[in-house]
């Protein structure tokens, strides 16, 4: 079931910002954070009609799902800030 995401708060931002990543302008580039209920928000580029597709078979995602991608350097830059638990 989907929560409803309006009632949660961005908390912190996961690993560099966008400037500290070579962002020509600092502004828009993918970005991790973590949600006051512990959630996670990314922003990055839409790719569900691309991708899904090629979801492998025992993975499904609902209507109001999208399937979005971010760079490998902003999820590796993000590790040390995803708690383990």
């Amino acid at each position: 079931m989907r929560d409803d995401v309006s009632a949660f708060r961005i908390t912190r931002r996961l690993g560099d910002p966008p400037s500290l990543r070579g962002s020509a302008t600092g502004e828009t580039c993918p970005d991790l954070f973590e949600l006051s209920n512990g959630d996670f928000a990314i922003i990055g580029t839409e790719a569900t009609a691309d991708l899904d597709p090629h979801l492998p078979p025992d993975a499904a995602r609902a209507d109001y799902e999208r399937i979005v991608v971010i760079d490998r350097d902003t999820l590796i830059r993000a590790k040390r800030d995803i708690p383990d638990a």
